[in-house]
């Protein structure tokens, strides 16, 4: 099966980072980016296109600028003509250059856009590419919660009434932050990051059976919500079973995998009298300390058998 694939209109990303449009093409409100990279020319420029990918932005500096100051004028509208033809979405020229005006002539005859920014090379690169991970990124909607507890994004899943919003509000009145309820948007922005956030016409708000739809900014101000957030880790809550044997000491890492990406998760039972806020909290801590080196079952362990002479344990 074929992935799907992403756009982001060019128009958003030149408001978004302040570029300036030297040359507009007639339908610069319809281009669309779908390539998550970004390409400097300099190759293209001098006549080599192997393996060359009309989709990426294409970018112009210092460098490729004083390479083509060593060309004719007629090569370098040829050079420019070339790269145009291939009809790229835009050119990028950084450092605040002033492009040639043979590049200026042949993005007019190909209806190109061109422009412009400031900034080096180095960083609008960066930081575009960056933006770009972000838009682009496979992504998928599941049903569930995610917080924001002690800095860990924390994705609440299990059944509909196993109380996810209920315990969602508790953190907000305990300090912590709502990112999304009942559905989350969760996006693969690197090999091994997933962020998530909510669908825009439902963000910030929560669903409490019993009392109806009520708006989290409203009621506990903006310190209360963030629009995205990193998954650290997943909580599954499923209703207590009896005879059921639950981890007692968190001996085996279990993960989950979304998107290729595996996930720390645990599995919380629920019933009357567990303050699954404060296990939220709990846990959210716990994969933390996990995360800067520290096992608190590996430390057990060692206090166990250094009380019974045996040999330590290493993990």
């Amino acid at each position: 099966m074929e992935k799907e694939r992403y756009s982001i209109p060019l128009k958003q990303l030149v408001d978004e980072f302040g570029f300036k449009i030297a040359n507009a093409s007639r339908n610069f409100d319809e281009v669309q980016i779908r390539s998550d990279d970004v390409n400097r020319c300099g190759l293209q420029l001098a006549g080599f296109y192997d393996f060359f990918d009309n989709e990426r932005i294409q970018m112009i500096g210092m460098v490729e600028t004083t390479f083509l100051e060593h060309f004719t004028s007629e090569r370098r509208r040829q050079s420019f003509a070339k790269l145009f033809s291939t009809k790229i979405p835009a050119l990028l020229i950084t450092r605040g250059l002033k492009p040639f005006p043979e590049c200026m002539e042949m993005a007019r005859k190909y209806d190109t856009t061109v422009i412009t920014t400031e900034e080096s090379s180095a960083s609008v690169m960066a930081a575009l590419i960056s933006s770009l991970k972000v838009h682009l990124a496979p992504r998928i909607t599941v049903h569930g919660v995610l917080v924001e507890v002690y800095g860990e994004g924390v994705l609440l899943l299990g059944d509909s009434g196993v109380g996810k919003s209920e315990t969602a509000i508790e953190l907000v009145k305990r300090g912590h932050r709502l990112i999304a309820d009942d559905a989350v948007e969760i996006k693969a922005v690197s090999s091994k990051t997933l962020v998530g956030s909510a669908p825009e016409i439902i963000r910030h708000f929560v669903e409490l059976r019993g009392i109806g739809v009520v708006d989290v900014l409203r009621l506990f101000g903006m310190g209360a919500i963030k629009m995205t957030e990193k998954i650290d880790l997943i909580i599954n809550l499923e209703t207590w079973q009896e005879g059921k044997i639950y981890d007692r000491l968190g001996e085996d890492t279990e993960t989950m995998n979304i998107l290729g990406i595996n996930i720390p998760s645990l599995t919380v039972p629920v019933k009357p009298g567990r303050n699954l806020a404060i296990i939220i909290e709990v846990a959210a801590m716990n994969n933390r300390n996990k995360k800067m080196g520290y096992n608190s079952v590996t430390e057990l362990t060692n206090r166990m058998n250094a009380r019974m002479g045996l040999p330590m344990s290493d993990e």
